[in-house]
């Protein structure tokens, strides 16, 4: 590497003088021995981002081809790469710009490839909308998680860019697996609900094996849009109270099965402990306050399987189609659930739906808590 350039001269420490003017000098020279070049810091130092520049270097690589470069070398036309990057969320550079990495390079190659072996390019669009959206709110949080472990108050820019460069060089590398450990358990448990639920269409009868269960879901209303105006770590804080207040509800057999995001999964031998404990999830989010989004939930019974703690088969399915019609802080049951429990609770007749992936129409009712004073049961 040749000496360092004049970078008073160049106009790059401009207005700071002191300890900023030695840190700033400082981070030039380490972005100048990574072969940053001047024109770069330039731009950096004109959008005020230099202090990115080394984090940069770690997430993206070196720009090193311009769109139709990449175009030409993956055969794929820029209209297609156009299509994927929008879809994941990021723009296209100008055709001509040489703004693109090995690692875009990489990613149009694989597309060539998905098109060869016949997946549709709207396919894989759709994939990569789901896949960007996933992404960026991933990439938020980590985004707070690397302010709050590398940022510390006194910090100068030199030290803010290493030691943020440092973090994400160390997390970047755990990224994937991570990722792809939860893609896979996902991905796992959606084709065993899937196949249970064809299986049972296909053959009419329940499947060997098969238990009796009740099963109830209850999600956060409006959790999507929350991500919209709040900060990642307040988001975390809600799903995890929302895991607590679902574990407070259970009580043996009856068991949270799992917590999904806005989601909790409750599921139990016995109709009314869980219908019971589904009331009180809901009762217990709506005293949380104004700050944490209300509850709907779904319940449903049936013989379905139970695989690795999970369960599988049509009262999941109806359970879980049924939370996603449910008012807020409401419990919606099926007619079945309904008929074991008819003198329980005060109901409410909420008309006979047809869900998707049901291949019949569901009866519903709401359910509420017998009050004093209560002259029906029904309505």
């Amino acid at each position: 590497m040749t000496g360092a350039p004049d970078f008073a001269a160049e106009g790059l420490l401009e207005g700071l003088d002191g300890e900023a003017r030695a840190a700033r000098g400082g981070l030039l020279e380490h972005l100048h021995e990574a072969g940053v070049s001047l024109e770069d810091m330039r731009a950096a130092a004109a959008e005020e981002r230099l202090a990115l520049l080394p984090v940069e270097i770690v997430l993206g690589g070196e720009p090193r081809y311009t769109t139709e470069e990449v175009s030409e070398r993956s055969a794929v036309p820029i209209a297609e790469l156009s299509r994927l990057r929008q879809a994941l969320g990021v723009s296209l550079p100008d055709p001509a710009a040489r703004a693109l990495t090995d690692d875009d390079l990489e990613s149009a190659v694989r597309l060539a490839q998905m098109r060869e072996a016949g997946v549709p390019m709207d396919a894989v669009v759709e994939v990569a909308r789901v896949i960007g959206q996933s992404m960026a709110a991933v990439a938020d949080a980590m985004r707070t998680l690397v302010a709050e472990s590398a940022v510390r108050p006194g910090d100068d820019e030199r030290a803010v860019a290493l030691k943020v460069a440092a973090l994400a060089r160390t997390l970047v590398p755990m990224n994937g697996p991570i990722l792809e450990y939860a893609l896979t358990l996902h991905l796992r448990e959606q084709l065993r609900s899937d196949f249970v639920r064809r299986a049972e269409l296909t053959s009419g009868r329940v499947l060997p094996g098969a238990d009796e269960v009740f099963v109830a879901f209850a999600d956060l209303v409006g959790f999507t849009r929350m991500g919209e105006s709040r900060e990642p770590a307040e988001i975390g804080a809600v799903a995890g109270r929302l895991a607590e207040l679902a574990a407070a509800a259970c009580e043996p057999p009856l068991r949270l099965v799992k917590t999904i995001g806005d989601a909790a999964m409750l599921a139990g031998p016995d109709a009314g402990a869980l219908v019971e404990a589904t009331l009180d999830l809901v009762d217990a989010a709506e005293r949380e306050g104004e700050d944490f989004p209300l509850l709907r939930a779904g319940v449903a019974g049936g013989p379905a399987l139970r695989r690795g703690g999970d369960w599988y088969g049509h009262p999941v399915n109806v359970a879980s189609r049924v939370t996603a019609i449910a008012r807020p802080a409401s419990v919606l049951v099926s007619q079945e659930v309904h008929d074991q429990l008819d003198d329980a609770y005060r109901w409410s007749f909420a008309g006979e739906r047809r869900l998707k992936g049901i291949s019949e129409p569901v009866k519903l009712f709401r359910a509420r808590r017998i009050e004093p004073g209560d002259d029906g049961r029904a309505t």
